[in-house]
C-alpha cells in the first residue's frame, strides 16, 4: 500500500500536531515548508518520513508513543543513537527534544529494514553479529538497566495498571529468580546492549555490504551474553547457528558462554511478555499486544522446560 505524502500542518490526529509543532521549533526550519508521511512497521511509537518542499534532504521524526515514559529514558535513547552514529553504525541525530522526546534523524536512504529470512543467510547475521561487537566494544552508556532491572520495574508496572499476568507467573517468577541468581554468582559483563533485535531495526543495503542499526530505545549498559540470547531467540537460529555466533563475536565457544546465552532467551521473553501486559494498557497503536505477550511467555516456558535448564544454570 502507497502512502501519500501530505503538507506538514495539514494533520488530523495529536501525533501529526505534535510533529507540526516539532519542525517548527527546530532553528532555521520555522516558516520551511515540509511534506510528511507516515513509517508503518513500529509498535511503540509515532514515526514520520519528512522532506522540506525547498530541499532533497530528508528526515525521520520519533514522537513516543503514549506511556512509554513508563519504559524508555528518551534521554538514554538519544545518547546510545549518538553514541551508535559516532561508531558509524547508526544515522546521525540532528535535533532532540528534551521536554518532548522527540527526536529528528536522517531517514535512512538507499537501504531496507531487514526481516527474518534476511538473518538465514550467513553473509547478513554474521555482518550483524560484526556489528554487535563494535557496539558492544564502545564506551559505556549513560544508562545501565539489566534485564534484571527491566523485568522487576516491568512486573511492578504490571502490577500497577492491575495488567494481565500469565497463570504461571509464580512459577516463571521462581525460575526467573533462580537465573538471576545464577548469573549474578558469576558476575555480569557490562557493555552497551541494543537491547531491541527487531528484524527491522537492521537496515541493509542493496549490495549486502553495509548495515546500520536503528531506534535505541531500549539501549542500556547490559549483560553481553543477553545481547546475543535476545538476539538469537528473536532470530530462531539452529544452536549450530547460535555456536558458529558465538564463536565469531568470542573466537571460542564455551560452556558457560552458552549456557548464559540460553538463559537470558528466556529472561528476554520474560521481560517482553511483561512489556506487552503494560502496552496492552496504555498503547493507542493497532497491535495484538496480548497475542504477542502470549507468545513471549510461550517461548521463555520452552527455554525453561528444556531437559538442559539445571545444567545451563550450574553453567553460567
Amino acid at each position: 500500500m502507497v502512502t501519500l505524502a501530505h503538507a506538514l500542518g495539514d494533520g488530523v490526529d495529536a501525533a501529526d500536531r505534535l510533529l507540526a509543532a516539532a519542525v517548527g521549533r527546530v532553528p532555521g526550519w520555522a516558516g520551511r515548508g515540509f511534506t510528511y508521511q507516515p513509517v508503518g512497521g513500529g509498535i511503540t511509537n509515532a514515526n514520520y518520513r519528512i522532506a522540506p518542499v525547498d530541499g532533497d534532504e530528508t528526515y525521520f521524526v520519533k514522537i513516543p508513543g503514549i506511556g512509554t515514559e513508563m519504559f524508555i529514558d528518551r534521554r538514554a535513547a538519544n545518547d546510545a543513537a549518538r553514541h551508535a552514529h559516532a561508531l558509524g553504525l547508526g544515522p546521525e541525530v540532528h535535533h532532540f527534544f528534551d521536554d518532548t522526546g522527540i527526536e529528528i534523524s536522517a531517514f535512512v536512504e538507499g537501504l531496507r529494514s531487514c526481516n527474518n529470512a534476511d538473518f538465514q543467510q550467513a553473509p547478513i547475521r554474521m555482518m550483524a553479529i560484526d556489528c554487535y561487537r563494535r557496539f558492544n566494544g564502545g564506551p559505556l552508556l549513560a544508562l545501565t538497566k539489566t534485564v534484571f532491572d527491566m523485568i522487576d520495574e516491568h512486573a511492578d508496572q504490571v502490577r500497577g495498571l492491575d495488567g494481565h499476568f500469565p497463570e504461571d507467573f509464580v512459577w516463571l517468577d521462581r525460575q526467573y529468580r533462580r537465573a538471576r541468581a545464577a548469573i549474578e554468582a558469576s558476575g555480569l559483563d557490562l557493555v552497551p546492549c541494543f537491547n531491541d533485535p527487531m528484524p527491522m531495526n537492521f537496515m541493509i543495503d542493496g549490495s549486502g555490504a553495509r548495515m546500520l542499526l536503528i531506534d535505541f530505545e531500549y539501549a542500556s549498559n547490559n549483560d553481553r551474553c543477553y545481547e546475543l540470547g535476545i538476539w538469537f531467540g528473536e532470530m530462531f537460529f539452529t544452536e549450530a547457528v547460535e555456536h558458529e555466533l558465538i564463536e565469531r563475536y568470542f573466537g571460542r565457544v564455551e560452556p558457560s558462554i552458552v549456557a548464559r546465552c540460553q538463559i537470558h532467551k528466556a529472561l528476554a521473553d520474560i521481560k517482553w511478555g511483561l512489556w506487552s501486559s503494560i502496552q496492552e494498557k496504555l498503547s493507542a497503536l493497532d497491535f495484538d499486544f496480548s497475542k504477542y505477550g502470549a507468545w513471549k511467555f510461550m517461548r521463555a516456558r520452552s527455554v525453561m522446560h528444556d531437559t538442559r535448564w539445571e545444567s545451563w544454570l550450574r553453567q553460567a
